[in-house]
C-alpha cells in the first residue's frame, strides 16, 4: 500500500475504557472520540494495538454495556472508508466476530506485519512475547483456549463481567509503578524480543502496546522500537506519513514524558 500525499496512518492503544470507575473512562473516551475526530481529515487507516477496553467478552447476543461514544466514532470512521485494524490485547482478546460484523473492523490475535509505503511494521500488542514472564503466557494459553471461553461463556453475563472487572483490578494492583520506569534496552523485554527478530529478518519498525510506557528507541541497523504508550496518563500515538513515523502525545505536556532512545 502506498499512502496518498497528505494522507497518515495513526497508531493508539491501551485506553482501558471501563477501568477504573465509570466517570474517570468516561472523560478518557470523550477525549479519545475527540481526537478520532480530529483524524477524519488526514487519516488513511488507524491501528488500535489492544485494550481498547479494560475488560471485552462476546456472548453469543450480548455484548458488554458501555463504549457507545468510542463504538459509534470508530463505526462512522470506517463506514467513511478509513481502513480500521484491532489487535486484541491481554485485556481484550475475548472477540469473536463483532467487531468485524458490526464495524467492518478487522481483529488480529496475533503479531501481524504490515508493509506501508516500502517500510516494513511489525505489529502487535505485546503481552507474552519476548524472554521470561512464563506464568502469564502459561495463563494466556489457558485463556485463549476455545473450552476456558466457553466455560465463562456459560456464566451468566452479570456473574461473568463481574468476575472479570475484579480481576482487572487485582492486574492493575500487582503491577505497580513498574509500568511508568524504563528498565534499559538490556532489560527491556520487548526490546530484547525485537533485536532477536531483528537478527533474522529486518523490519523498519516495531510497533507495541502493552508496556503503558511510550517508548522510542533506536534498535541500530535503520531499525526502531516503539511502544505507544496509553491513554490513562500519556495520551501518546504514533503516525505515518510515508516516510517519517513520530510518537507524539494528544495532552499539552506530555511529549517530554516520551522516551528517546
Amino acid at each position: 500500500m502506498e499512502l496518498q500525499t497528505g494522507r497518515k496512518i495513526y497508531f493508539l492503544s491501551d485506553f482501558h475504557l471501563g477501568a477504573p470507575d465509570k466517570a474517570s473512562s468516561l472523560v478518557r473516551e470523550k477525549k479519545a472520540v475527540a481526537f478520532l475526530e480530529k483524524l477524519k481529515g488526514d487519516a488513511a487507516e488507524i491501528f488500535i494495538v489492544g485494550d481498547l477496553f479494560d475488560f471485552w467478552y462476546e456472548y453469543r447476543k450480548v455484548v458488554p454495556k458501555g463504549y457507545t461514544r468510542i463504538l459509534g466514532k470508530l463505526a462512522e470512521l470506517s463506514d467513511q472508508g478509513i481502513s480500521i485494524h484491532f489487535f486484541v490485547g491481554n485485556h481484550d482478546m475475548w472477540m469473536k466476530g463483532y467487531f468485524e460484523e458490526e464495524l467492518n473492523i478487522p481483529v488480529y490475535h496475533e503479531p501481524r506485519v504490515f508493509e506501508r509505503n516500502g517500510k516494513k511494521i511489525f505489529i502487535g500488542h505485546g503481552d507474552g512475547l519476548g524472554p521470561g514472564d512464563h506464568g502469564y503466557k502459561f495463563i494466556k494459553k489457558i485463556f485463549r483456549s476455545p473450552f476456558c471461553q466457553w466455560l465463562f461463556g456459560i456464566l451468566p453475563p452479570a456473574i461473568g463481567v463481574g468476575l472479570a472487572d475484579y480481576l482487572s483490578r487485582r492486574s492493575r494492583a500487582s503491577t505497580g509503578m513498574t509500568e511508568e520506569q524504563f528498565m534499559g534496552e538490556d532489560k527491556e523485554w520487548l526490546v530484547i524480543y525485537c533485536k532477536e527478530i531483528l537478527s533474522q529478518i529486518h523490519y523498519d519498525y516495531f510497533l507495541f502496546g502493552h508496556r503503558h510506557l511510550p517508548i522510542d528507541l533506536n534498535l541500530g541497523s535503520g531499525s526502531r522500537y516503539i511502544n505507544l504508550g496509553d491513554w490513562i496518563q500519556y495520551y501518546t500515538y504514533a503516525s505515518f506519513d510515508g516516510q517519517i513515523m513520530e510518537l507524539q502525545s494528544a495532552e499539552p505536556g506530555m511529549e517530554n514524558k516520551i522516551i528517546r532512545v
